[in-house]
């Protein structure tokens, strides 16, 4: 540790010596900085100077003075600059900086070191520490030392909103949990936190809360008497002349209206003014954008605290808000030339209103308003710098006059509109001390009256508690949200089939099939007028199929233009939840517009982006495929199936109990069959099932019977779970259709039960289908990589398998082909981050060779060949599953199977008369248009499998698969 002391006292008095210039010395700090943490300069440790960041709200290339990826970001200043004024630059520098952005921000003017964590707190540095107490401060900068041990920062409003929202969590479901009436409890809390918060920000006389508690803890006083008395003081305009609330101004006549005390325990009063009660922390640290979100959350927890709670980083909501509100604004800004102009912009933005129709606690609307202060500041700058002081006094009769009032709410839950109320009633306070603190940084008086939070307005007038797809939406200017996010799997259980059915019957345009965001979308689309601007979050799955149909497909095709959208990310507001955001406007939209992806699974590992004229509906960095024509010869020909779903375990056996059955009843080969799932097919080294299925389609309930220990079986596990399953079903049904006669009720439980004895799907068509050829092709449903295999035509696939029926090597090639790849991975859904083969959008839509010659069939059919050959090879080699095979093509360098690839790839190019190394994309899109056309003509054209080129098809048929 004293090497460590001794390096930084060191570069405490070097510092010393700098006469600070920004443009002179800036390098040299930073390289003396890196060495006093242990390192031999900036350049050795893999940092740069000068690093280009392209912004897309500018033409040019702006330079960082440092950045060490992924660690830190560092922007120097000159000495003496207020470095308040370029937290927006850094912040901007720091969105841009991908991929592998760095998690830390330093701002620097010689003096001061700012530091910044964007994705735990956007408006205040987590630390600020002065140079010359670098000596006992260093830790801070902890991220700056090789092995990068956790910093420890004195900022940390992260940290202090935890604990708030705990300790106020556990005194609510301490009043709950002694028979308290909710709504009663949750309008006191409330009107307590605006209290601690008040009087931490200069709008209560300090120590209020805690003195009270104090009275009632050791002066035997009642926390009934005493806070129904500050509550009901702090709801009255008229001063008290006199006792405990002299000094106590009016608040408003919205949350403090009705005033209902609790008298609380002694325990409760040790969990608000004990010695680490609520009442103790500091709430002008506590973050208005997290805490409502924490404390919501850990009220109805398990574990009832806030610790492990899950909030949306200010740094995700500015995936909405600056591409909504703050970047449109900023350009005009920059192009106000004058007074009138300028003038004109300010009298816009304070009728600028702002609508979030699923708001919860309001962490999108407080975030939006905190950052219209600030383009009211940079306003207000621009002006002071176009006309004289005098005639700056006269036009600016206040610091901001951004209102509470210009913001809207609507949620389903009561205490969610309660909480999202209070937000923006602190919000104001907070703006105001934002503006004040940022203008006395650039002029030293101000023309303005800073007395104007209180009274906190009455916000019962902008926020509904409602079901915003049923509640008429506020006339506004922009739209931000981030609706909740049911799957369609999971809306009918959680939502009731009722509710369901009246959503549908709403928006009959959306598909049923659709995710719950998606009504969001095509609602705020709808609601939005000629040129204003909407940014949502979404289910990753709003970029595919059915959800992309009823949201992004109808945005675009009624006019809308993505302006910046991410394909795909982690949410930060539940670890479990992968989101796309789309941010668009109705009407054109000049410039490039700026598309994100996150990599991987893990935001520590970076973004990437790309500038295009265009974003389509896919989200997608690739060609556009959305608007691919189903070709009738691939969905009519019956080319592509799922597997088997059983629906049930008791129709499965082990190996050994397939063969014990089989020894003891011959005949129960005919409707006992290997079973294989992808994991097996895949993940195991034999590829081997590992399972039978008792599959006793198409027989009826009589000859199933024939069969006695199997029908035995499924009798007495299948059947009573399907008939408790149909009682459940009935029990939705008349539910639904109580509240409504008409509406429209499931009957797949009914039918299961009807044909209890039968698989849920038994696919009777791709049973069929597969019994015409001697083997079968097959990959998994949900893949991260194109693996395909041949599977004996014996064995049944489970529902995780897609199924092609061709035997050939030539269809085997071109479905294991990167040019199918490429249509697959850019016209399927995903799930949870792997690509989902379906058979309407990825293989109904694929063109395949129109005009293929026998040579370039043979071509295919002999690298098909070649490719499998070298894979068995590989595999028994070195023991490996095709996984693990596989996985070994992700390493750098040469490897056969790469070869092996790159060979089939180049025939099927050929085979398609495609350049080899073209996109693909573009050529099969112009393909899938021509033979959908030449369909329409009533034309012939080429569908899936060999071609009718081929006369002797058994030359191109081998004979390898999986076998039992």
């Amino acid at each position: 540790m004293s090497k460590i002391v001794e390096s930084i006292v060191g570069f405490v008095d070097y510092a010393k010596l700098l006469k600070g210039d920004e443009k002179g010395e800036a390098q040299v700090f930073c390289d003396r900085l890196f060495i006093a943490f242990g390192h031999k300069g900036y350049k050795e440790c893999g940092a740069e100077l000068e690093f280009r960041i392209k912004k897309k709200s500018s033409k040019g290339t702006s330079f960082a003075d440092l950045i060490w990826k992924p660690r830190v970001l560092i922007e120097m200043k000159k000495r003496g600059e207020k470095l308040g004024l370029h937290f927006k630059q850094a912040f901007d520098y720091w969105i841009h900086a991908v991929p592998n952005r760095p998690q830390y921000v330093v701002l620097c003017n010689f003096d001061e070191i700012w530091i910044y964590d964007f994705d735990r707190q956007i408006d205040e540095p987590v630390d600020i520490v002065a140079i010359p107490d670098l000596v006992k401060r260093y830790t801070a900068l902890n991220f700056l030392f090789p092995d990068n041990p956790n910093p420890i920062f004195g900022n940390d409003r992260e940290a202090v909103s935890r604990e708030a929202a705990d300790k106020v969590a556990s005194l609510f479901n301490a009043l709950i949990d002694r028979g308290i009436d909710r709504q009663q409890a949750q309008r006191f809390i409330l009107q307590i936190v605006v209290a601690m918060f008040a009087e931490d920000i200069d709008l209560l006389p300090a120590g209020t809360i805690y003195s009270i508690v104090d009275a009632c803890r050791h002066h035997d006083q009642k926390s009934y008497d005493l806070f129904g008395g500050l509550f009901n003081q702090m709801n009255n305009p008229t001063p008290a002349k006199g006792g405990r609330f002299k000094n106590v101004r009016y608040f408003n006549g919205g949350l403090f209206a009705k005033v209902a005390p609790i008298d609380f325990t002694k325990p409760e009063l040790e969990l608000l003014g004990g010695e680490d009660g609520a009442a103790t922390k500091d709430w002008s640290k506590v973050n208005p954008a997290i805490f409502g979100a924490l404390f919501q959350q850990s009220m109805d927890a398990e574990e009832r605290h806030a610790y492990g709670a899950h909030f949306t980083s200010e740094a995700d909501i500015l995936r909405i808000v600056n591409p909504t509100i703050i970047q449109p604004w900023q350009e005009r800004i920059d192009k106000a030339s004058n007074m009138k102009e300028i003038l004109a912009l300010r009298t816009e933005l304070l009728n600028f209103k702002v609508l979030d129709p699923a708001c919860g606690s309001g962490n999108f609307l407080y975030v939006s308003y905190r950052e219209m202060v600030r383009i009211e500041i940079a306003l207000l700058a621009k002006l002071k710098d176009h006309v004289s002081e005098k005639t700056f006094a006269e036009q600016v009769k206040a610091v901001t006059l951004i209102s509470p009032y210009q913001f809207y709410g609507i949620d389903r839950d009561s205490f969610g509109v309660e909480l999202a109320k209070v937000t923006l009633m602190i919000a104001k306070k907070i703006g105001l001390d934002e503006a004040i603190k940022t203008l006395e940084a650039v002029q030293a008086e101000l023309p303005f009256n800073k007395d104007e939070a209180l009274p906190l307005d009455n916000l019962d007038g902008n926020f509904i508690c409602g079901d915003a797809l049923f509640e008429p939406w506020p006339t506004v200017s922009t739209i931000v949200s981030n609706p909740p996010y049911q799957s369609k799997n999971k809306m009918q259980k959680e939502l009731g089939r009722a509710y369901l059915n009246t959503v549908r019957d709403a928006y009959p345009d959306v598909d049923g099939r659709a995710d719950y965001c998606v009504y969001w979308l095509k609602k705020a689309h709808d609601h939005l007028k000629s040129g204003q601007r909407a940014g949502l979050v979404g289910t990753n799955t709003i970029r595919q199929n059915y959800s992309r149909a009823g949201g992004l497909d109808y945005i675009v095709a009624e006019g809308g233009t993505i302006t910046e959208a991410v394909s795909s990310m982690k949410w930060s507001g539940d670890a479990a939840v992968d989101v796309s955001i789309v941010n668009w406007r109705k009407g054109e939209n000049e410039g490039k517009k700026r598309l994100y992806i996150q990599k991987g699974n893990d935001p520590s590992q970076g973004w990437s982006y790309e500038e295009l004229d265009k974003i389509g509906p896919s989200l997608s960095f690739e060609l556009d495929v959305t608007a691919a024509k189903t070709i009738k010869a691939n969905a009519a020909k019956g080319g592509c199936f799922q597997g088997q779903t059983h629906g049930h375990e008791g129709f499965l056996l082990t190996k050994a109990e397939a063969k014990a059955e089989i020894a003891s009843a011959p005949a129960s080969r005919e409707c006992l069959f290997p079973y294989l799932i992808a994991n097996e097919l895949i993940g195991r080294k034999d590829s081997l099932p590992q399972r039978y299925v008792i599959d006793f389609q198409p027989r009826s309930v009589m000859d199933a019977q024939a069969y006695k220990s199997l029908f035995a079986r499924v009798k007495l596990t299948v059947l009573p779970d399907r008939k408790t399953a149909a009682a459940d079903e009935a029990t939705r049904n008349k539910e639904a259709l109580t509240a409504d006669p008409d509406a429209r009720v499931n009957h797949h439980h009914e039918n299961f039960l009807k044909y209890w004895w039968l698989l849920s799907y038994p696919r009777d068509d791709m049973v069929e289908a597969v019994r015409g050829v001697s083997r079968y092709i097959s990959c998994g449903c949900v893949t991260l990589r194109p693996v395909f295999e041949f599977i004996d035509k014996k064995i049944r696939p489970n529902a995780a398998l897609m199924v092609f029926p061709y035997e050939d090597d030539y269809s085997f090639g071109i479905l294991q082909s990167d040019v199918h790849w490429n249509w697959f991975i850019n016209r399927c859904s995903t799930l949870t981050g792997r690509f989902r083969y379906t058979s309407n959008t990825v293989f109904d839509s694929f063109p395949w060779p129109q005009k293929p010659t026998d040579k370039a069939v043979g071509k295919v059919a002999k690298a098909a060949v070649t490719l499998r050959q070298l894979r068995n090879t590989l595999k028994a080699t070195h023991d490996m599953s095709l996984r693990e095979l596989y996985r070994t093509l992700e390493l750098p360098g040469a490897h056969p199977l790469k070869a092996a690839h790159t060979a089939l790839d180049k025939a099927v190019r050929e085979a398609y008369g495609m350049k080899k190394n073209g996109d693909c994309l573009p050529f099969l899109l112009d393909l899938n248009a021509k033979v959908a056309a030449a369909e329409a003509a009533k034309k012939a054209v080429t569908g899936p499998g060999l071609p009718s080129i081929v006369k002797t098809r058994s030359k191109y048929t081998t004979k390898d698969c999986v076998k039992v």
